[in-house]
């Protein structure tokens, strides 16, 4: 379908932005392709693309034969005029990877982020090897992303709450901010699988579904989109399914906290939490479920790869597991009726397919309504893909603003 090209009063600055979101899209294109899908004259694309050149936007990257006469230029956005970083934290390790404008990943590294308490120092080193390992100057990165775990206050932007990353607290971001000096944004790393699940994952055709992640290093989190955007909640607790009571895990007043995120300070050093959902299917809980089934591990995906192929004891195991695990899903359903649960992190990869049946067919024995059920399908990290995908939407937003 053609776009329409501008009214005359704001041609030359809608025009220019549509043209770079389709050249983004669907580059690289000749100006009689580029005219041709944006309804502008041959003229007027030629204009358009001279003025984009010249801000060294748009540059020539090869050409095109026709049926008659020369071959025809083909026109690119230029990948190096503008780059973004994504950073996954955990406690134990810092991920992180820069891509060029148009999506292309130029860099990753690893930092270890226990060298300092200092979150701001952290990020400032992960970002100084991330550019110097792609040799990207500085002032070329437009927008970062850090996906953490915890609780990221709407309003402020900041995390309010986090068991895992005792030294993120309120402040940090007008800090990163002040340091880094350009576009800065926290976000719950479950929150960011999703975006990556929903953008090209197992999520693409659903506008409301819920992840949950199972993982190795630590906690269970869900995130939760809605008309096909991330629901915070009022205090950007959505999601932190860990704390939700269910049959069979214990209160917290059962081991000694009064409830509230607040009162988990207490339990600062404990490896996970001790009551909630938290307590069924965290990382530390199903590898001891594990060692009951006869399955020792060191990490719960490598207790659930051992059951896989464990005969009689690994089906008794991954029944177990599953029910434990739609106890959550059910919860969640009741409630909002996703009609798509998505299952990510290594536990659920590992688990597969499988899994995602066991667990389906679970939750409908003890719920009203049958979610489906289906494992993630981003492939490496999702949650660096999701801090990607939305620091991609915030520099090409200033990109596009930069012609208006």
């Amino acid at each position: 379908m053609s776009r329409r090209p501008g009214t005359p009063r704001l041609l030359r600055q809608l025009n220019d932005r549509s043209a770079l979101e389709l050249l983004l899209s669907s580059g690289p294109l000749t100006r009689t392709q580029l005219g041709q899908e944006t309804g502008l004259s041959k003229v007027t694309a030629s204009q358009l693309l001279g003025r984009l050149e010249e801000r060294g936007l748009v540059h020539v990257v090869g050409s095109q034969a026709g049926s008659r006469g020369p071959n025809a230029a083909l026109y690119a956005v230029v990948p190096t005029s503008a780059y973004v970083a994504a950073l996954d934290v955990s406690a134990t390790e810092v991920t992180a990877a820069i891509a060029d404008i148009t999506g292309r990943t130029v860099g990753e590294v690893t930092v270890d982020p226990t060298t300092s308490a200092d979150p701001v120092a952290v990020v400032r080193t992960t970002v100084r090897r991330l550019v110097e390992s792609a040799e990207v100057p500085i002032d070329r990165l437009m927008a970062c992303v850090i996906g953490t775990p915890g609780v990221v206050d709407p309003r402020s932007g900041d995390i309010s709450f986090s068991f895992d990353l005792h030294s993120w607290h309120a402040g940090v971001l007008e800090a990163l901010r002040s340091e880094l000096r350009r576009s800065v944004q926290i976000e719950n790393d479950v929150n960011l699988a999703a975006l990556a699940e929903h953008a090209e994952g197992a999520a693409e055709d659903a506008s409301d579904f819920a992840l949950m992640w199972l993982g190795s290093g630590g906690g269970v989190g869900m995130a939760i989109m809605l008309g096909d955007r991330i629901h915070p909640g009022n205090s950007g607790g959505a999601g932190e399914i860990g704390y939700l009571p269910v049959p069979g895990a214990p209160l917290p007043d059962d081991v000694g906290l009064p409830g509230g995120y607040q009162s988990l300070h207490t339990a600062y050093g404990k490896p996970s939490l001790t009551h909630g959902f938290q307590a069924l299917v965290g990382a530390q809980e199903i590898v001891c479920l594990g060692a009951t089934h006869g399955f020792p591990a060191e990490r719960a995906a490598d207790v659930i790869a051992a059951a896989n192929t464990g005969g009689a004891q690994g089906e008794a195991f991954l029944e177990e597991l599953a029910r434990r695990i739609a106890r959550g899903v059910a919860s969640v359903c009741v409630v909002l009726d996703p009609g798509l649960v998505v299952l990510g992190g290594d536990v659920a990869q590992t688990g597969g397919t499988e899994l995602a049946r066991r667990v389906a067919d679970a939750a409908a024995r003890i719920g009203p309504n049958a979610p489906e059920v289906g494992i993630g399908r981003v492939d490496g990290n999702p949650v660096l893909r999701g801090a990607l995908l939305w620091a991609l939407e915030q520099a090409r937003e200033e990109v596009f603003a930069s012609v208006e």
